[in-house]
């Protein structure tokens, strides 16, 4: 049997996507890797909310899945869109890495650094720690990140640090943001292997179901906050209970609760959001 198995093109994903054949690797099964280029990769200047944020890094991928030129997308579970798409489904989450941020160049946040991300719920949580951060804008993959940090002489960035960790780019790490820090993406540290529904056997050999029951409750509270209110968003769950916040973008508010239940965690927080005057997403 023959597996093909889809990725982007990028270093980091090229790694991704070898840590999944190598779960997948069993007698009988031969695998293929496809590399798919995503509008994500496409466009590196451009920020992610004009060329369609959550999800630009994986809509060719699930498009190359419903067209059948492969059987498996890999995927960095942050990537994704909260919600599945028609037709396609999840099967397998590897065991999760790392899930938290990365401070690279600097081991600690100080007034008055300039720090590189693109990523609005990084600058709303970097803000919030201090407020006199000048936080600049920074795309890339992870390698030309981190050249352009001295190339524009910023003080540090900020990256996830399982990229890091799986690119053998450990000691580029300064600190390693703890969740009580800068809380993470829904899904960050965990692969997902995307397959079309009904297939999910393709993968089921590379499945954890602890990592399966922490991502899937986190994208189950961004998916829900994420049809109240338009502020930037986290979610984490350490194993006993899920954590998400909402923010103001500049950091001027912050609003993190825990508990069991997604749904209501995702209420409660739309609601403060609200309260806050933060705006609502379309109907």
């Amino acid at each position: 049997m023959l597996i093909r198995v889809g990725s982007r093109g990028s270093r980091l994903a090229v790694t991704q996507a070898e840590l999944a054949v190598a779960r997948l690797r069993r007698p009988g099964v031969e695998i293929a890797l496809v590399p798919i280029t995503t509008a994500g990769d496409r466009d590196r200047t451009k920020p992610f909310g004009e060329i369609g944020s959550r999800g630009v890094f994986v809509k060719e991928l699930e498009e190359g899945l419903l067209e059948g030129r492969i059987d498996v997308a890999v995927h960095s579970a942050k990537d994704m869109t909260s919600t599945d798409v028609a037709g396609l489904v999840v099967g397998a989450y590897p065991a999760r890495e790392d899930p938290r941020d990365a401070l690279c160049g600097a081991d600690a946040i100080r007034p008055g650094m300039r720090i590189g991300t693109a990523s609005i719920r990084r600058r709303s949580q970097l803000l919030a720690l201090e407020p006199s951060l000048s936080i600049e804008p920074m795309r890339g993959n992870i390698d030309t990140r981190l050249r352009k940090r001295g190339e524009r002489g910023l003080d540090a960035i900020v990256l996830a640090a399982c990229g890091l960790d799986r690119l053998g780019l450990g000691s580029e790490i300064g600190h390693r943001f703890e969740p009580e820090e800068l809380l993470p993406e829904a899904g960050q540290g965990a692969l997902a292997l995307q397959v079309r529904a009904g297939e999910e056997e393709l993968v089921a050999v590379a499945d954890d179901p602890e990592t399966r029951r922490r991502v899937e409750a986190e994208r189950a509270c961004v998916a829900a906050i994420g049809g109240g209110c338009l502020s930037p968003v986290a979610a984490h769950h350490d194993g006993d209970l899920l954590t998400a916040l909402v923010a103001a973008e500049d950091g001027a508010w912050v609003e993190r609760r825990s508990g069991d239940d997604p749904g209501a965690l995702a209420s409660e927080l739309v609601a403060l959001a609200t309260a806050r005057g933060a705006p609502a997403a379309p109907a």
